[in-house]
Parts: structure tokens; C-alpha cells; sequence
């Protein structure tokens, strides 16, 4: 098997995991506190992360610091919006808004560079934000708070991403991935010691979720991606992203009972759609007309031979 299937497949495993957090995020809010479940995923994904792959923090240098601080920072808002969100909507719904990052990243780029973004986003963008009114406006032409956070919660991770692209051009990508979980995670127990009242996991199902989130979703998860990316196309990366909104409904269906009626599942449906129109190569029909401009032309000049 080659190191880019390798890839693909563990990218497909770590989106199953983020797929399960929203789930995990349900099941610790039950018992547990927004900001205090932050500080314990982060926590705990930080320590294991920095236990295994200790040899990637001994020789951080204060710019990967500050990069990791940023970095943080921005990771604890998503962290923030979307466990906020999930409170008031369902895991399902947060799924698919949060998938928003896909249309959210070359979207902010073409601001940051002045320039359109490519046909295929545009319709992309068009698209999604199709699927999510029908998602969202469902009783009035007003947004659940909930769903709004999530929104929020992709556009905060899609500068995450355009940052950590450029501070891994300089810094090792693994370093930045696990000193940002410890900056998130300290944020988070600062602000549950200032509004919260923290504490550890009392149940076992509050248990669950926060292993789940720190070990699975955070500590795997992150360190995963930012090892295997290297490995794969951003095309095949940016299509299997696209299926974490799907692995996110159907837990929450078969692990919280969420109910779907025939509206989510056709808004969901056009906002895969258009996360997948977005990942469409702007140069594909170039591409297609000039092969069969070039097996036309060969093909004409085998019948001149004969």
C-alpha cells in the first residue's frame, strides 16, 4: 500500500473521531461545564500527545512559541463556539455548519489576496449556504443562537488553518500542533476558574466524552492530521474532510436519537453538495477538453495511416 493510501485512510479514521466529538461534546455537557470540558480535552491531549512525542518539543524555539500562542488562541475560540453551539442545537446540525470551514478557507484567502475566488468555490459557496437555510430557517428568518456559534466556530478554525500553513513554513508541524493544545488548554481553565465552577468527570459517561475528546478527537486527531498531510494531495484531504458532517449525523442518530426530518436531510445533503463542488479543480473541464481534443486528434491521424 502506498504512504499516500496510508494517509488517506488514517485522515478517514481521524475524521470518524471528529465525527464522534460532537457526540462526546453532548455527553459531557450533561454533566460537566463548557469552558471546564475545554480545559480537560486540551489538557489531556496535550500531556499524552507530549509524553509520545516528547522529541518534537525539546528543541522549540520562542518564535514556535508564540506561533503555538496564536495558534492556541484561536483553536480555544473554536473549541468555545462550538461546544456553546452544540448546547443549543444538535450534533447533527453542528456537523454540517461546522463543515463550513471547507467554503470558509479559499474564501478568506481570495479576501486576503484580492482576488475572486475560483468558479468552483463560488457555486460551492452559493450551494452551501443554500442547504444551510434549509438547515437553520426553519420556523422563522431567524437563526438559532446555537447554529450561529457554529458558523462562527468554522470561520475561527479556517483562519486556523490559513496561520498554521503559514507558521508550518518555518516551525515542525507536529511541535505546533501539540504546544497549541496546551495554550487552548490553559485558556480554558482560566476562564472555567473565572465564570465556572470546575471539576472532574463525575459520571461515567462524562468520562467517556472527555477521554474521548482529549485522547480520540485531540490528542490522535490533531497530531494525526498534521503528520499524514504531507503524505496526501489537499484535494483527496479537503474531499474527506467533507465526509465528517455525515459520520456526525449518523452518530448523533444512532448514539443521541437525534430525528431527522425530510428538510435537514435535503439541507444536509446540498451542503455536502456544495463542500464538494468547492473541492472541483478549476482547470478540470480545460483538462477534459484538451484530452479529448488529444485522443480525437490521434485518433484521426491512426485512421489517416490506415
Amino acid at each position: 500500500m502506498s504512504y499516500q493510501a496510508r494517509a488517506n485512510m488514517v485522515l478517514v479514521v481521524v475524521n470518524i473521531f471528529w465525527g464522534l466529538s460532537y457526540v462526546f461534546m453532548k455527553m459531557g455537557l450533561s454533566s460537566l461545564q463548557t469552558f471546564n470540558i475545554i480545559a480537560l480535552r486540551c489538557l489531556i491531549a496535550f500531556f499524552i500527545a507530549g509524553i509520545i512525542l516528547y522529541k518534537h518539543l525539546i528543541q522549540v524555539n520562542v518564535r514556535t512559541m508564540i506561533d503555538s500562542a496564536m495558534l492556541g488562541i484561536l483553536l480555544f475560540l473554536v473549541f468555545t463556539f462550538v461546544t456553546y453551539g452544540v448546547s443549543m442545537t444538535s450534533a447533527s446540525n453542528a456537523g454540517f455548519l461546522v463543515s463550513m470551514t471547507v467554503i470558509f478557507v479559499p474564501v478568506v484567502h481570495s479576501v486576503l489576496i484580492k482576488r475572486l475566488p475560483p468558479w468552483p468555490i463560488r457555486i460551492g459557496v452559493v450551494v452551501t449556504l443554500t442547504g444551510i437555510g434549509l438547515l437553520t430557517l426553519k420556523h422563522s428568518f431567524r437563526i438559532n443562537p446555537g447554529d450561529l456559534l457554529c458558523i462562527s466556530a468554522a470561520f475561527c478554525y479556517a483562519i486556523h488553518i490559513l496561520l498554521t500553513g503559514k507558521a508550518t513554513r518555518h516551525a515542525n508541524s507536529v511541535t505546533l500542533g501539540i504546544f497549541q493544545l496546551g495554550f487552548a488548554g490553559i485558556l480554558g481553565l482560566i476562564c472555567s476558574f473565572l465564570f465556572e465552577t470546575p471539576s472532574l468527570p463525575s459520571t461515567g459517561q462524562a468520562w467517556i466524552a472527555i477521554l474521548g475528546l482529549g485522547i480520540l478527537c485531540s490528542a490522535i486527531g490533531f497530531v494525526a492530521q498534521a503528520v499524514t498531510q504531507k503524505y496526501t494531495t489537499p484535494s483527496n484531504t479537503g474531499l474527506i474532510f467533507s465526509t465528517e458532517p455525515v459520520f456526525a449525523a449518523l452518530f448523533a442518530f444512532l448514539m443521541l436519537g437525534d430525528v431527522f426530518t425530510l428538510r435537514d436531510v435535503v439541507g444536509s445533503a446540498i451542503v455536502i453538495l456544495g463542500i464538494l463542488i468547492a473541492q472541483i479543480d478549476k482547470n478540470l473541464f480545460s483538462k477534459i477538453k484538451r484530452s479529448y481534443r488529444n485522443f480525437y486528434q490521434h485518433g484521426y491521424l491512426k485512421d489517416q495511416k490506415k
